[in-house]
């Protein structure tokens, strides 16, 4: 897959669909890979006509790693916060939304629809609101607003995200097994994944790139970018805000509290879904991701 400069540094995409269509610019979540947007996802927009984009985020997959900063210190980071001060980070989500807006201005893009899972859902949104210039529509997918007075994740699931990496190059099936059990914590209740679509999953991911001091540097974008409904409120796309009612990781009232803050946006909460994307609920997203683009289409 190829590379391009974008706000500065190399950004891994691909591009799917007809040249013809509406461009969608699909951006992943926290610590992912630009893969786990599955082909069933990507097939079922492309067969709607959309142009889909995706890319991995900078620290993450085969994109542009900023080595020199090393890992963060956390510790300190909330400690900034807790006193008031700004923390010293590599970089913020407004920083990842910018390498979003910049590979669209490479792509030759002039707009496109933006949709965005969990991290990727924050930086969906601030490109909505630090990029208004570049956006269609917004759908922003079990997401928050780091809004300080909603609920926390369940432990279970914060340990499942944050527990320590288990090297692939040393032991490939305690990673993978790992993987596993994380996933089995944070995913669908009510919609599970094949424990060997998971398992093929993370084999993959290993095998493209393992990274994870770039997942805490994004850990700590996260926790330094703070409160950000003053931004949200200022969004101008049609923007609907889709949420697994089940969701461990972030509790559904993170998304009731995104389309409070965002004007005009419309909530849609699916039962039994918790913070995944399951293969029985695609068809489903799609068309309440159409409801964005066709808000935007109608002027709404």
């Amino acid at each position: 897959m190829p590379q391009i400069i974008a706000n500065g540094i190399p950004l891994e995409y691909a591009i799917y669909g007809r040249e013809s269509g509406e461009p969608i610019l699909l951006i992943m979540g926290f610590g992912a890979q630009m893969t786990r947007w599955s082909p069933q996802f990507i097939r079922e927009l492309t067969e709607r006509n959309y142009r889909v984009i995706v890319h991995d985020n900078r620290d993450v997959g085969l994109s542009h790693r900023l080595e020199a900063h090393g890992e963060p210190d956390m510790t300190a980071v909330y400690t900034a916060l807790m006193s008031g001060q700004t923390p010293d980070v590599p970089y913020l989500l407004n920083d990842m939304a910018a390498d979003s807006a910049g590979l669209l201005e490479a792509l030759g893009i002039e707009k496109a629809h933006i949709v965005g899972a969990s991290m990727g859902g924050m930086i969906a949104q601030m490109v909505a609101a630090n990029h208004r210039e570049k956006v269609l529509s917004l759908t922003s997918i079990m997401s928050t607003t780091g809004n300080p007075a909603l609920p926390p994740a369940n432990p279970e699931a914060m340990a499942a995200l944050t527990k320590p990496a288990v090297d692939p190059a040393e032991n490939l099936d305690k990673h993978i097994w790992s993987g596993l059990e994380s996933q089995k914590v944070t995913g669908s209740p009510a919609y599970p994944t094949p424990d060997e679509i998971l398992i093929e999953r993370i084999k993959q991911d290993a095998k493209r790139a393992y990274y994870p001091v770039g997942r805490a540097r994004q850990m700590a974008a996260i926790v330094a970018s703070g409160d950000r409904r003053e931004a949200l409120a200022t969004i101008v796309a049609p923007t609907v805000v889709i949420h697994g009612e089940a969701d461990p990781l972030v509790p559904v009232e993170g998304g009731r509290d995104t389309a409070a803050v965002i004007p005009d946006a419309e909530l849609h909460t699916i039962p039994g879904m918790g913070h995944d994307l399951p293969q029985q609920l695609i068809p489903r997203i799609a068309d309440l991701i159409e409801r964005a683009t066709a808000r935007a289409r109608e002027g709404v």
